[in-house]
C-alpha cells in the first residue's frame, strides 16, 4: 500500500512503498553482521538506523500521545517471560544499563524502553511518567526506576497497568522501542495480592493480543520450554508463532541438548531463536559480549549452534530488522485508521446540538424537536415507512398492529365457538321453555334471541377491552421511544416530554376503553344488521332443517348429523322432544349462527377503524398540543432550562474535542514523517 499524508490530514495513494523499501535495502545478512560484530566488537547498532529512526520516532510520538486510547494499535515489541527467566539481563545487555534487581517481581509496571543510538560521548537517560520527565544517569537509573515505580504502583509489591517510559540515548545501543512487562509468577509473596497471577496475565494479554505486536519471549535454557507460562500465553494469541521471537538465556548453564531444543521447535517460535549468555557479576557490557562470543565459538556443544542464532548482537539485529518490517507494514494502515477516526469524530461533533444562547433559540429548538418527532411518528405509525428503523421490527407499527388485530379476531372466534360435543340446541331449547307464554305455538319470541345474544356477547366482552389496553401500551412504547430519541440531547426536556407522552396515551387509552365498552353494550341491547349476508347465511342453514328433524325423529340408529357450515353435531340427546320444539330451536340456532358472524366482523372492523382514526389524531394533533401545554403551559422554566447543557452531552462534547485534538496531533506527526520519507525517495 502507498500513501501520502499531508499536513491538512488528507490521504492520497500516490507515494511508492518507500517505508517498505527501507527494509528491503538492509545491507547485510544477520550472519555477516554477527561475524563483523564478533571480530570488531563494535557497538550494537544497525547500519540502517538513520533510515528507520524517523519511523520509530513517529511511532514513539504516537505512543506518547496515547493514540491507542482511540482504538488504534501501534507496532510494538513486547517482552515477556516467566519470573527468573533472565528477562532483565537481556534488556540490560541491549540497553547497556543496569535495571532493578532483587527477589520477586522487579518490573511492576509496563516499562516502555526507548533506545536510541547517538554519537555524544555522554549518555542521556530520562524517565517519563505521570505527565513529567525526570532526567537521570547510568549510575542512578535503577534507583530512579524503583522510585518512579513506587509512585505509580505504590510502595508495596503490587503491580499497575500505568506505563513508565525509559528513554536511553547512548552511543552503541540499537534503535529499538520495547515494552517490558512484569515477569509471570503464580505464587504471591508477602505483600502481593492473592490474584497477582491474574493481574499480570491481564496486562500481558492486553499487550500481546493485537496483531501489530511482536512478542519477544525470554526463555531460560535450564527449563523445558513447553512448561513456560509465557509460552502458554503467547500461544493463545499467536498459535503458529508468526509474530513470536525467542531469546534463550543462561545458555552457559545448560548447554546440553540446547541445540536440539531450538531445532525441534516444540513450541512454535515462528521468528526463530537467539541463544545468549547473561552478564555475570561485575562484568562490563563489553567484557560480557566478548565472553559471550568466545563461549559460542569455543564451547564443544554451543559452538555447533548456527552463528545466526547466538549472541546479543544478533538478537539486537533481529529485533531492529523485525521492528523496521512491522512499522513499514503497519504505518499506512495507521494513517488510514487515524484519518477515518478523525473524520468520524468531527462528523459526530458536528451532529451534536449547538449550544443555545437565548430563550428564542431554545424555543425554536424545542419546536423543531416536536416537529421532527411528529414527522417520524407519521412515517412509523401512519405511513408505515421503516427507513429510520430498518432492523427494529418493533418499530414497524402497521405490521405489528395488523398482527395484533388478527390475533384479536382469532381470540373472538375461538371464544365464541359452539360446544358441539353434547349440548347442540340444548341452550336454545332451555331458553324457549322459559319464554313460553299464552300465545300461538308457531311464533319465535324475540326475547329468546336477545337472551342468547346477550350471553354470547358477555362471554367475549373482555376481549375487546384487553385488546385496546394491549394496543395502546404498544403505541405508548413507540411514541415514548421516538420522543426520547429526538430530545436525547436536552435532558431537561426529556422528563416533561415523557410525562406529556404518558399523559396523552393514558387519555387516549381511556377514550378507547369507554368507546369499546359502549360498542359491547350496543351489541348486547340490540339485534340489527342491514348486511344481506345475514339472510343468505340463515337461508342456507335453514334449508337443512327438514333433513335434520327427520333424522332426529325417525332414524334412531343415527347419532350425528352433518350441517353444512357447522360440521358434525350430536343429535342422540335430542330424541324425545316434540317436533315443533326442535323446529324452533333449530331456527333460533341458525339465526344466531348467521347473526353472530356479523357481530364478530363488526367488532373487528369497528376496532380497526377506531384505531386508525385515534392514531392519526394522536400523531397529527393531540401529541403536539399535549407537549406544548406540558412545557409552556406549566410555566416551570422548562424551555429556559434548555440553555443548560446536560452533563452527559457536555462530557460527550469534551471527549470528542479531546479525541479530535489527539488525532490531529497524530496526523501532524505522520504528515511530518511522510514528508521526510518522500523527500528521501
Amino acid at each position: 500500500m502507498s500513501v501520502v499524508l499531508n499536513h491538512s490530514g488528507s490521504v492520497s495513494e500516490e507515494m511508492s512503498n518507500s517505508s517498505e523499501n527501507q527494509v528491503e535495502s538492509l545491507p547485510q545478512s544477520i550472519e555477516e553482521k554477527h561475524q563483523e560484530l564478533v571480530v570488531r566488537h563494535v557497538p550494537i547498532v544497525s547500519s540502517f538506523n538513520e533510515r528507520i529512526r524517523p519511523l520509530l520516532d513517529a511511532v514513539d510520538k504516537l505512543r506518547h500521545l496515547q493514540v491507542m486510547k482511540e482504538g488504534i494499535q501501534l507496532p510494538t515489541i513486547v517482552v515477556v517471560g516467566d519470573q527468573s527467566s533472565g528477562k532483565s539481563s537481556v534488556l540490560e545487555s541491549l540497553a547497556g544499563i543496569s535495571l532493578p534487581r532483587g527477589q520477586g517481581i522487579c518490573t511492576r509496571v509496563p516499562l516502555i524502553m526507548r533506545l536510541q543510538h547517538h554519537t555524544a560521548p555522554e549518555p542521556e537517560l530520562s524517565l517519563e511518567f505521570n505527565g513529567k520527565t525526570v532526567p537521570t544517569s547510568e549510575a542512578k537509573i535503577a534507583h530512579a526506576i524503583i522510585l518512579a515505580t513506587d509512585e505509580i504502583a505504590g510502595n508495596a509489591k503490587g503491580i499497575s497497568n500505568t506505563p513508565l517510559t525509559l528513554v536511553v540515548k547512548k552511543n552503541g545501543v540499537p534503535d529499538l522501542t520495547m515494552v517490558d512487562l512484569p515477569g509471570i509468577t503464580r505464587v504471591p509473596v508477602h505483600g502481593q495480592p492473592e490474584n497477582i497471577y491474574e493481574q499480570i496475565a491481564d496486562i500481558i494479554m492486553e499487550y500481546i493480543r493485537p496483531e501489530e505486536s511482536i512478542i519477544l519471549n525470554v526463555l531460560s535454557a535450564t527449563v523445558d520450554f513447553t512448561t513456560c507460562e509465557s509460552i502458554r500465553m503467547s500461544q493463545k494469541v499467536d498459535k503458529n508463532g508468526e509474530r513470536t521471537l525467542a531469546a534463550v538465556t543462561k545458555a552457559d548453564r545448560a548447554p546440553e541438548g540446547l541445540l536440539e531444543k531450538v531445532k525441534a521447535d516444540d513450541v512454535n517460535i515462528g521468528l526463530g531463536y537467539v541463544c545468549v549468555r547473561n552478564r555475570i557479576g561485575d562484568e562490563s557490557y563489553k567484557e560480557a559480549r566478548k565472553e559471550e562470543a568466545d563461549l559460542f565459538e569455543t564451547h564443544p556443544l554451543l559452538s555447533k549452534i548456527d552463528k545466526s542464532m547466538v549472541g546479543i548482537p544478533v538478537l539486537a539485529q533481529k529485533l531492529v530488522q523485525i521492528q523496521a518490517t512491522i512499522i513499514a507494514r503497519c504505518l499506512p494502515e495507521i494513517v488510514r485508521k487515524i484519518n477515518d477516526k478523525l473524520n468520524a469524530s468531527i462528523s459526530e461533533l458536528n451532529r451534536m446540538p449547538k449550544i443555545l444562547s437565548s430563550v428564542g433559540e431554545a424555543l425554536t429548538t424545542f419546536m423543531g424537536i416536536v416537529g421532527s418527532a411528529k414527522e417520524s411518528l407519521n412515517k412509523i405509525i401512519v405511513r408505515g415507512e421503516y427507513d429510520e428503523y430498518p432492523e427494529d421490527k418493533n418499530m414497524h407499527c402497521p405490521a405489528r398492529l395488523v398482527e395484533m388485530l388478527n390475533q384479536y379476531s382469532g381470540e373472538l372466534r375461538k371464544c365464541s365457538e359452539n360446544d358441539l360435543t353434547g349440548n347442540f340446541l340444548m341452550d336454545e331449547i332451555q331458553v324457549l321453555e322459559e319464554a313460553k307464554g299464552i300465545q300461538l305455538p308457531n311464533f319465535l319470541p324475540r326475547t329468546t334471541f336477545l337472551a342468547i345474544l346477550q350471553k354470547k356477547v358477555g362471554k367475549v366482552s373482555h376481549i375487546p377491552v384487553a385488546f385496546v389496553e394491549k394496543v395502546w401500551t404498544y403505541i405508548e412504547g413507540v411514541v415514548i421511544s421516538v420522543l426520547m430519541h429526538y430530545s436525547e440531547n436536552y435532558h431537561q426536556l426529556q422528563l416533561s416530554t415523557r410525562r406529556a407522552g404518558h399523559s396523552l396515551i393514558a387519555r387516549m387509552k381511556e377514550h378507547s376503553r369507554n368507546w369499546v365498552t359502549e360498542i359491547v353494550q350496543m351489541e348486547k341491547l340490540t339485534d340489527y344488521t342491514s348486511n344481506p349476508e345475514y339472510m343468505n347465511e340463515w337461508s342456507k342453514l335453514m334449508a337443512q332443517q327438514h333433513d335434520f328433524t327427520r333424522d332426529v325423529l325417525e332414524k334412531g340408529y343415527i347419532s350425528t348429523f352433518k350441517i353444512e357450515g357447522l360440521g358434525e353435531v350430536p343429535i342422540a340427546g335430542l330424541r324425545g322432544y316434540e317436533e315443533h320444539v326442535l323446529l324452533q330451536a333449530f331456527d333460533l340456532k341458525m339465526r344466531m349462527t348467521a347473526y353472530w358472524k356479523i357481530v364478530l366482523r363488526r367488532l373487528v372492523d369497528f376496532m380497526a377503524l377506531h384505531l386508525q382514526f385515534c392514531v392519526r389524531n394522536l400523531v397529527n394533533k393531540e401529541m403536539e398540543e399535549e407537549i406544548v401545554q406540558e412545557l409552556v403551559g406549566r410555566h416551570d422554566g422548562a424551555i429556559e432550562k434548555m440553555l443548560e447543557e446536560s452533563p452527559a452531552v457536555a462530557a460527550k462534547r469534551e471527549k470528542l474535542n479531546v479525541s479530535i485534538k489527539l488525532l490531529r496531533e497524530s496526523n501532524n506527526v505522520l504528515a511530518n514523517i511522510m514528508d521526510k520519507i518522500a523527500s528521501n525517495v
